[in-house]
């Protein structure tokens, strides 16, 4: 007879694979309904529970049940792997540092804001949640010194969006359609010529989400829109981590999450304003016609997003 505490490691077992099971099914998961897509926020953390079950199964000399549990466990490590291996060099030519940031209604210490600028020597700031109080900040901050060339869609709250850019700044568009503002430009790079630059942030999901995965979906189409002889770069908050696949369908084209590219691994944003850490990725940097060689965040006080850094290498244009 099973005694009770084989029996309680069992069913916690079982219910620890059954959780890592679901998290594999929630990282495939299209649907758009609201509880599949909010879950799916921790559809990383739920694969862990596999690892334990498999680990308890095989103590209590289970030989099927630890069977199923290691093939949820290599799922799980299939699923995480492309996240630490990284992907070749390539490249050679100019290198661009890009800085995204979640300012949260433009409350972020615009002082830190503009010392990471400088400090980092950043290229080119796509900003979210932009403010006219920030966009006046930020000047008087000298952010418009540093990176002179910029367009911006402000708006009171969460609504704005903006670009900054050392280099010139033309075909400036904002698109139309979305709750909040969609702005790209293009930036003339000496050496390499134009580089089609994009700040998005579409809704996050519990805003509605089929409305966040339709604008996943159209911002993926403007993407992929750009001229393919021209590198992209774009920063946004995505509300939607590495396990949506809503947001991985972005990556299946000629744009990378230069996280990925890297190697970064778990690259935690959101959010900064509890007492406990960040617990999901939903700041990105994609980059087409390029390869990262470095991804790192930071730390930005008065928000509850850490930034995006990511240092680019372009490829070499055709002569």
């Amino acid at each position: 007879m099973m005694t009770a505490f084989r029996w309680a490691a069992t069913v916690l077992a079982g219910l620890a694979t059954l959780v890592g099971a679901v998290g594999v099914v929630l990282h495939y998961s299209t649907s758009s309904a609201r509880l599949p897509v909010l879950a799916a926020s921790a559809a990383s953390y739920m694969m862990i529970g596999s690892v334990l079950g498999a680990v308890v199964f095989a103590l209590l000399r289970y030989r099927v049940a630890t069977a199923v549990a290691l093939l949820i466990v290599v799922a799980a490590v299939w699923i995480q792997a492309p996240r630490y291996v990284g992907e070749s060099a390539g490249g050679g030519g100019d290198v661009l540092t890009v800085m995204q940031a979640n300012v949260l209604f433009g409350e972020a210490d615009p002082a830190t804001v503009v010392s990471e600028v400088e400090e980092r020597q950043v290229d080119m700031l796509t900003v979210s949640e932009l403010t006219p109080e920030a966009v006046e900040a930020y000047a008087r901050e000298g952010l418009d010194r540093m990176l002179p060339y910029h367009f911006v869609a402000p708006e009171p709250g969460a609504g704005g969006t903006g670009i900054w850019s050392r280099f010139p700044l033309s075909d400036e568009v904002e698109y139309d359609g979305f709750v909040m503002n969609q702005v790209s430009a293009t930036a003339d790079v000496p050496g390499t010529g134009p580089v089609a630059v994009y700040a998005f942030h579409p809704v996050p999901p519990v805003y509605d989400t089929k409305v966040w995965a339709d604008e996943l979906s159209r911002l993926h189409e403007i993407l992929e829109s750009a001229p393919p002889s021209a590198p992209v770069v774009a920063g946004a908050d995505f509300n939607a981590t590495y396990d949506h696949a809503q947001y991985r369908a972005m990556l299946t084209g000629r744009l990378r999450d230069t996280a990925e590219q890297v190697g970064a691994g778990f690259l935690f944003t959101y959010p900064t304003d509890k007492r406990i850490p960040p617990l999901v990725g939903i700041d990105h940097i994609l980059v087409g016609g390029g390869r990262a060689t470095s991804v790192e965040t930071v730390t930005l006080p008065g928000s509850d997003h850490r930034a995006v850094v990511a240092q680019i290498e372009l490829d070499r244009p055709p002569r």
